[in-house]
This record gives C-alpha cells, sequence and structure tokens, in this order.
C-alpha cells in the first residue's frame, strides 16, 4: 500500500490581542464630491429662485415689485378681467392646438417613411430633420419672416403657426423615428398576408402601436409652442398677438404685477403638459415617459 502524505494547511496569523482590524480606506470614488454638490445646489438656486420670485410676487397684496405686503389674488383676477391679455392667451392656445395638430400629422407620415425607406434618399432626409433641431431658433424665425416678406404673405396668426409646425415636426419626427425602427415589420407582413392593403396594416397595427409616443410628443409640442418666443416674435403680425409677445411688448414700458400672475400660469401649465407628457406611456403599459421621449 502506498501511503499518501497529507500537507497541512498554513495556520493563519493569529490577531494581537487589543487591536481591531484596520479600517479600508475609502476610495477616491467612494467619497462624497463636496464641491460638486455646492455648484450643483448652486446652479439649480440660480436658476429657480428668480421663478420662486417671480410666483411670490404673484400674490403680492401691494402694487410692487420689491415689497411684499401679504398674500392676495389680486393680480390673477386683474389678468382675467384684461381683455387685450385673454385675447392673446386665446391665440396662443389656436397656435398650439394648430402647431401639434400638423406636427404631429407630418412627424407620423415622415417618421414611418424614413424607417421604411430603403434608398440614400431616406437616409439623407434623416440627416436633414435633426437639421432644425441644432439650428437656433433666431435663424428659424428671421429666416421665416423674410421668406413670408419675400412671397409677399402678411404676417398673421397663420403665419405663426405655419413657422411652428415647421419648426416642430422635427423633434415629432426623431422621437417617432426610434418607435418605428423598435417595431417589428414582420406583424405588419402578416397583417397583408391575411388580406389587408398596406393602409390598412398601418392603420390597424402601426399606428395603434405607436399610439403612446405619438400622445406624448404631441402634448410635448404644445408646450413647447405655447410658450415660444422667438420664433412667434418674427413670424406675428399686429395684432391679435400671442401671450409671449404680448408679455414682452408689456414689459417694454414697464413690469406691472399681472405679468408676474401670467408668467406664474404659464409656467404652471408647461410644468403639468410635460409631467402628463411624461406620464402617458405609463397609461398604456410601455416605458416610462423619458425612454420615449428619448427614443430609447
Amino acid at each position: 500500500m502506498t501511503s499518501t502524505r497529507v500537507t497541512p494547511a498554513p495556520a493563519e496569523p493569529a490577531e494581537r490581542p487589543g487591536r481591531s482590524p484596520a479600517p479600508r480606506r475609502r476610495g477616491r470614488a467612494e467619497r462624497r464630491p463636496r464641491i460638486l454638490i455646492a455648484v450643483t445646489a448652486l446652479f439649480f438656486a440660480l436658476l429657480y429662485l428668480p421663478i420662486g420670485v417671480v410666483a411670490l410676487y404673484s400674490f403680492n397684496a401691494k402694487k410692487s415689485l420689491t415689497v411684499f405686503g401679504g398674500f392676495s389674488l389680486r393680480w390673477y383676477r386683474a389678468f382675467l378681467h384684461d381683455d387685450v391679455l385673454i385675447s392673446s392667451l386665446g391665440t396662443s392656445l389656436k397656435i398650439s392646438l394648430a402647431a401639434m395638430a400638423g406636427s404631429v400629422l407630418l412627424g407620423v407620415a415622415l417618421a414611418i417613411g424614413l424607417v421604411r425607406s430603403r434608398s440614400r434618399l431616406g437616409s439623407l432626409a434623416g440627416l436633414i430633420m435633426l437639421v432644425p433641431l441644432i439650428t437656433p431658433e433666431i435663424v428659424t424665425g428671421v429666416a421665416s419672416m423674410l421668406l413670408f416678406k419675400g412671397l409677399g404673405v402678411t404676417l398673421s396668426t397663420g403665419t405663426v403657426m405655419l413657422a411652428e409646425i415647421t419648426f416642430s415636426v422635427s423633434y415629432v419626427t426623431v422621437i417617432l423615428r426610434s418607435r418605428v425602427a423598435a417595431l417589428n415589420p414582420e406583424v405588419e407582413e402578416a397583417a397583408m398576408d391575411l388580406g389587408a392593403t398596406r393602409w390598412q396594416a398601418v392603420r390597424l397595427v402601426t399606428l395603434p402601436a405607436l399610439l403612446p409616443a405619438v400622445l406624448a410628443s404631441a402634448v410635448l409640442i404644445f408646450a413647447l409652442v405655447f410658450d415660444d418666443f422667438v420664433l412667434a416674435y418674427f413670424t406675428t403680425g399686429v395684432d391679435p398677438q400671442p401671450l409671449p409677445v404680448r408679455i414682452y411688448s408689456a414689459i417694454r414700458f414697464g413690469v406691472r404685477p399681472t405679468v408676474n400672475a401670467v408668467g406664474t400660469l404659464m409656467l404652471a401649465g408647461s410644468v403639468a403638459l410635460i409631467a402628463l407628457a411624461l406620464f402617458i406611456p405609463r397609461l398604456f403599459g410601455r416605458k416610462g415617459g423619458l425612454d420615449i421621449l428619448s427614443g430609447s
């Protein structure tokens, strides 16, 4: 018989009595970046403190922009009884609704066409659709004004609608294009194998699958157009003017406390619409609104 020698395992060094194990040093990644926290807090303070001041003084009982004399709804009632501002509010709502409807219709068609197109022209058109997103809005506004002037078109509410639709359709197309690309084309092909036409396959299969993204992009466009100033300023006529342009015209002759109330209402409306755009996909059991709007 062959004997097997067993090698004993090395004994672990015994800890010295009265000495606790040394704690591990924190790495640089685990340390709190206090300077970054301070910079972030300063950034948000500079960003939201003026907005908070405007909202606070919209409830000021005094006709002052520097001295707060107690809470009151005086300036909100003044806004509701101002026929000029109410008329501008109605104009902004009409422009926002028209821009939302037009950009969504064109954006859905462009998104489906760009994804389904297999030619080089489709790829080139997809790159062209990104140009309005990186172009400064003031350039788009001046170009739109020069175009209308060159065609002999009088600036009015209709020109603002056309300019806003042209500017907003790129946002809808970019959002919906990624969603169309994520759809399985075999589902449409199966619908056509069962007797559906191309249009019926799109209407009964593709559009219902895109509905959450379509609604989210529509609400987002409404919010963006409603408080847009630059494009509306260059393409609007004398009267009626959109609400942001009317507010700017009023500020030029002196800031009234009513402007604080109008700005607070516009801010609250925009925040509510954007929150709705982020919440709509959850109603359909899909991804979060941020995922849909970012196209991931």
